[in-house]
């Protein structure tokens, strides 16, 4: 197969295409290299089955880079929650304006199969858990509406247009490669980058609340088990079948901890109810927190140079987070 991956130097993207050229495909990269980093593809050398495209998914130049694939991976996007609310324009033009010229291309194109990046943040603070893909949709912020707004452009282009596509809606994907911007984000980039430094983890709250953290390759592994499936027009959960207490994150990283104040919007759990995606591709997640902790702690160095965020540092980054999502909102 001929795979087109947007986003495929970043973290996700990246080992998408270490899977797809494991795999035999032959697979082209469009990434901008606003967060992704050529590096992520360094220790593939330069195989004849890749090319590697630096552009903007906007841009219309791209779309002769669409002709003769197969299966497209489209997860260019902005991420991160403050910035989203700071900016909303940028994460607008990106993650909904983006997803719609790649959908476009694609369309254009005949392309057999369109996988797309959603998020679990679509989900807000649910009712239940775990959360099935029927949870009504409570985007907290820009990014989690914008990741939204792609997903809808998906799921209508596959109704109306018969585009083969569908969605994988990704629950606290974590591993090797992450991102070490300076934005203040993922809770594994800066425990890592404070563990390298010396400084204690900023556990925020008591450390009870939980997360669905998915290792990497698993997620790999769903996308490409959807792109050989035959299921159209559907969003699936991809999460780890489990979810952990951030305690338990610090213990098996081992440090000492200091705590900062509960944020708004956030949720006290995120736990992805798997049984749709398991009924629908037969696909469940294998690494185990442990195996991929470890994982983590074997890359270590790669966090050497990312940012390393004491308590004053976030509470100045994450000012606009409580300005904004802490006051009163109305209900959705």
């Amino acid at each position: 197969m001929k795979a087109l991956v947007t986003g495929g130097a970043g973290f996700i993207g990246s080992h998408l295409v270490d899977r797809l050229l494991a795999d035999g495909h032959q697979v082209t990269v469009i990434d901008n290299c606003s967060t992704g980093r050529l590096e992520n593809l360094a220790h593939l050398g330069q195989p004849a089955a890749l090319s590697v495209h630096v552009a903007d998914i906007n841009d219309p130049a791209i779309a002769p880079l669409f002709a003769g694939i197969d299966w497209v991976f489209h997860l260019a996007a902005l991420a991160d929650i403050v910035p989203s609310i700071q900016q909303p324009w940028p994460y607008h033009r990106a993650n909904v304006d983006g997803t719609m010229a790649v959908l476009e291309a694609a369309r254009a194109a005949g392309v057999k199969r369109f996988l797309y990046a959603a998020s679990s943040s679509c989900y807000g603070i649910p009712d239940l858990y775990p959360t099935p893909e029927t949870a009504p949709m409570r985007p907290m912020y820009p990014y989690a509406l914008t990741k939204r707004l792609g997903e809808e452009i998906v799921l209508h282009w596959a109704a109306t247009y018969q585009l083969p596509a569908m969605a994988l809606r990704l629950f606290n994907v974590y591993g090797p490669r992450s991102r070490t911007s300076g934005t203040y984000g993922a809770v594994f980039g800066v425990f890592l980058a404070q563990k390298l430094a010396g400084h204690p983890f900023t556990v925020v709250g008591d450390g009870e609340q939980t997360r669905d953290f998915t290792f990497v390759t698993d997620v790999a592994d769903a996308f490409v088990t959807a792109a050989a499936s035959d299921v159209v027009g559907e969003s699936l959960n991809v999460g780890s079948g489990h979810t952990y207490s951030v305690n338990r994150l610090v213990e098996l990283l081992g440090g000492p901890v200091v705590h900062i104040p509960k944020r708004p919007g956030e949720p006290d759990c995120t736990f992805a109810d798997t049984g749709r995606i398991r009924a629908r591709l037969g696909w469940q997640a294998r690494v185990s927190l442990e195996d991929g902790v470890k994982a983590m702690l074997d890359s270590i160095d790669y966090w050497r140079a990312a940012p390393v965020w004491t308590v004053d540092k976030i509470e100045d980054a994450t000012r606009d987070w409580f300005r904004f999502l802490g006051q009163d909102r109305p209900a959705p």
